[in-house]
């Protein structure tokens, strides 16, 4: 199992013991599990990983989880590399792919971290958990709660996509809602969790969630046969999958199993909810709160990210960008995809998509590089989105193409 070794802060490198209870170091900074590599290295080969299971649950070595029995798995991880040939033909990038993590338990890329995160907290002891959440991490949260059998409290802004809500409730999940914003719902979480018993679980305030989304850089390499990318496209909210797979990559050449070269880590966001571009684009380190957040992406409405500093550093060490673009964009390229390639995404993997043309026309990307767009849910959670793409009109019909891409 695990090789885990401590538990460091990201910022100033002070350690913690792994195999307990942790939220942010004592300076409030997000803590990270290191493992002994080395060990790893002589005792696991990667022409292993094949005869593992069929999930995430692969990479348990370079997993935090020490008693299989502790495993809460429902089957994430392991998604589909799918090539976008049609869309990649009209777009002019020939060697364009998506990775669907829209299939996992819950329809998101939640799963992943959520699942790891719940491993250890039934290891630790853990019988009540929390999170604020802008919908698919409430989600995953309630159902690997209820699988695990803990009790788990959640808060949620009140416009949260309806299946969010009623797939939290079919679990069983405590949910209330909340007249705000996610940084709203998270300073509820953090005055609630002491009195009440709760775990708070939430986005980097526990070490274990970005373990379980680590694996999206693992599966991406054994997809590409240990060879990266050249350049990946993340829909960024609280961007826990970029600075996941930067650790996955360097983990990953520590291990030998891959080379020093980097893909571009690319972040995308909503021009309605773009701290970590503004960041980017003035050349600062952490970011600033972002007043009046609003964006039909929900999971990109996150006004700081609590490890902006974290991908601002993939981001730059990489030789990579953060960008914005409009919700209409989005939604419209999501409707391309859709028709060309028969992939309904959620709006936050659609705005990658969306972000393809003006990274090709400003050479960011080039017509040969090999690019993963990173699709992060199912677009079938985001009806309410999509409708304002197909009103329903009693004799008419809707476009069937979304009109961002012109067909050749």
């Amino acid at each position: 199992m695990t090789t885990v070794s401590h538990l460091e802060c990201s910022k100033t490198g002070e350690r913690y013991a792994a195999g307990k209870l942790h939220n942010l170091s004592s300076t409030g900074f997000p803590l990270l599990a290191r493992y002994d590599l080395e060990k790893a290295r002589q005792s696991w080969n990667r022409e292993w990983i094949p005869s593992g299971p069929s999930s995430m649950w692969r990479y348990a070595p370079v997993l935090p989880v020490s008693k299989p029995s502790s495993i809460v798995s429902l089957g994430e991880g392991m998604t589909p590399l799918l090539r976008l040939r049609r869309l990649g033909e009209t777009l002019g990038a020939a060697n364009l792919y998506l990775k669907d993590d829209g299939v996992n338990p819950t329809g998101s890329f939640k799963a992943r971290g959520l699942s790891c995160a719940i491993s250890m907290a039934k290891e630790l002891g853990v019988t009540k958990v929390a999170i604020p959440s802008a919908g698919n991490a409430a989600s995953a949260l309630a159902a690997y709660a209820a699988a695990a059998g803990m009790e788990a409290h959640i808060y949620m802004p009140s416009d949260v996509p309806q299946a969010n809500y009623i797939e939290c409730k079919s679990f069983g999940a405590q949910v209330t809602l909340v007249d705000g914003l996610i940084s709203d719902c998270a300073r509820i979480v953090a005055a609630k969790a002491p009195g009440e018993g709760w775990f708070d679980v939430s986005t980097l305030k526990e070490p274990y969630r970005i373990e379980g989304k680590k694996t999206m850089g693992y599966e991406i390499a054994e997809q590409f046969r240990w060879e990266l990318p050249e350049a990946i496209l993340y829909p960024t909210g609280g961007g826990v999958g970029i600075i996941g797979m930067w650790k996955a990559f360097e983990e990953m050449e520590a291990l030998g199993w891959i080379t020093s070269r980097r893909p571009k880590m690319i972040a995308v966001q909503a021009e309605g909810c773009m701290p970590v571009v503004r960041a980017f684009e003035k050349g600062e380190e952490r970011a600033e709160f972002f007043e009046n957040a609003s964006t039909i992406a929900s999971g990109l409405r996150v006004p700081k990210p609590l490890g902006d500093f974290l991908i601002l550093r993939a981001v730059r060490e990489s030789g990579g960008v953060a960008l914005a673009v409009p919700d209409e964009e989005s939604m419209r390229a999501g409707v391309d995809l859709a028709a060309r390639e028969g992939v309904f995404a959620a709006p936050e993997g659609a705005a990658c998509v969306a972000a393809m043309p003006k990274l090709l026309g400003s050479g960011v990307l080039k017509k040969e590089d090999r690019v993963v767009i990173y699709n992060t849910g199912a677009g079938l959670k985001y009806l309410e989105a999509y409708s304002t793409r197909f009103p329903r009109n009693a004799g008419g019909e809707s476009d069937k193409l979304g009109g961002l891409i012109t067909p050749r």
